[in-house]
């Protein structure tokens, strides 16, 4: 059974797209129309945002101001900005031509502010690809900030847990999931449990929860109860995306329970595909299509889908999973000391995240930095309690018994047992 159109609308932020300001005359095309036009299609793939029609707000705004007007119209966020062609470079010719693109977003609750801002600058060139490279970092980089934002304003409301509904207790969640402090990370566990029980038919919370226990899997919080946190992600990510076919991440999700969980790698590398397919500036889709292709022996293509993610998302607040999935690639590649220095600045961004702990001690052990291996074993078995040579291999989806044999050559001369 669909969700009730109210209930849709309670779980999701509400944003407007404005068309840019163009101080001066643009010919040819009208960029600035063009730009919102592309980001508002973009944002629309996000399924927990509700993106409002700018006809809608466009005779309030006149008479009121657009900001006044959005909030009239019971907006949450308002993104706005300005869009300036300049002449050619000295030395260049008409080709040479610059568009200055500068966007900010505006959260309009009180207490009301700026809370993202970007500027591109590009040559003028092909200005439908110069559309579609605008709207894709957008939504990329607002995505995760705007949900961010949702939930601190949760956390902020949360005092107890009593009373609240399913979107706010999913929004206290997320940043507990982000942080990995053991503690912290259960209670996200148990606020999870609470969302589906308050509401079954709720996917985004029935895929955070599938991907809340691939991160207590990964992290060896389990408890001897593997094996049915293992079926409980799958569960949870199958229902999440009967429940909403069209849910990009939810299906990534799952495509990652099937690679990670359950080492069904080609099942996996198609599902984040077909995530692509339906959101092509989903950070995590190219991560986990990249991770995927990795486990499968194709190391380079991997690295491909890595770079998109960066270009996308290079502030991506999930940046210290996202960036360590690099080194998985350059490590099997023989690039050890490349692999080893995306690790150590993973673990800068997050110390007790275990995965890149584990790929720089296999990098460590084959640059035969012995001291340096000691450290690192000692920080991931604080982490990892009795984590052993065995339980690394049997967690691997990788594929090739070439990558498995250097991965777990590179282990036990880290001096892993």
């Amino acid at each position: 059974e669909a969700p009730a159109p109210a209930r849709l609308a309670a779980r999701r932020a509400r944003i407007e797209v404005l068309p840019l300001a163009a101080p001066g005359p643009l010919p040819e095309e009208d960029l600035s129309v063009g730009l919102a036009e592309e980001i508002t299609a973009a944002l629309a793939c996000l399924r927990w945002m509700f993106v409002v029609d700018s006809s809608s707000l466009a005779a309030a705004a006149a008479r009121e101001g657009a900001a006044a007007a959005a909030r009239t119209l019971g907006l949450d966020f308002l993104l706005t900005g300005t869009v300036r062609r300049g002449g050619p470079a000295p030395g260049t010719g008409p080709e040479g031509a610059r568009v200055r693109i500068s966007l900010r977003l505006t959260d309009l609750r009180p207490p009301a502010g700026v809370v993202w801002t970007q500027r591109f600058e590009r040559e003028a060139g092909d200005l439908l690809d110069l559309q579609d490279e605008v709207a894709a970092a957008v939504v990329a980089r607002i995505d995760p900030d705007i949900l961010l934002i949702e939930a601190g304003r949760a956390q902020v409301r949360a005092g107890a847990a009593t009373g609240a509904s399913a979107y706010e207790l999913l929004l206290r969640a997320i940043p507990a999931i982000h942080r990995l402090d053991q503690a912290g990370f259960l209670a996200a566990g148990d606020w999870l449990r609470q969302a589906t029980a308050l509401e079954p038919d709720y996917a985004p919370a029935l895929a955070w929860h599938a991907y809340w226990h691939v991160f207590l899997l990964g992290q060896g919080w389990a408890a001897g109860q593997e094996q049915e946190a293992m079926a409980a992600a799958e569960r949870l990510a199958s229902r999440a995306i009967a429940l909403d076919p069209l849910d990009a991440q939810a299906l990534t999700i799952l495509g990652h329970v099937h690679a990670f969980v359950h080492h069904r790698v080609e099942e996996a590398a198609a599902l984040h595909r077909r995530a692509l397919a339906l959101n092509p500036n989903l950070a995590m889709a190219w991560v986990f299509l990249g991770m995927a292709e990795s486990y499968l022996g194709e190391h380079a293509a991997a690295l491909r889908r890595l770079d998109r993610y960066r270009a996308l998302a290079p502030c991506h607040p999930h940046a210290f999973f996202f960036d360590a999935a690099r080194a998985v690639p350059l490590l099997l590649l023989g690039r050890h000391a490349e692999a080893a220095a995306v690790c150590r600045a993973a673990i800068a961004l997050q110390p007790g995240f275990s995965f890149p702990q584990k790929v720089l001690l296999a990098a460590l052990g084959h640059l035969g930095d012995r001291e340096a291996a000691a450290a690192v074993r000692a920080r991931l078995l604080a982490i990892e309690p009795g984590f052993t040579l065995e339980q690394a291999l049997q967690r691997t989806p990788l594929r090739l018994a070439g990558d498995r044999a250097l991965y777990r050559q590179g282990l036990r001369l880290g001096g892993l047992g």
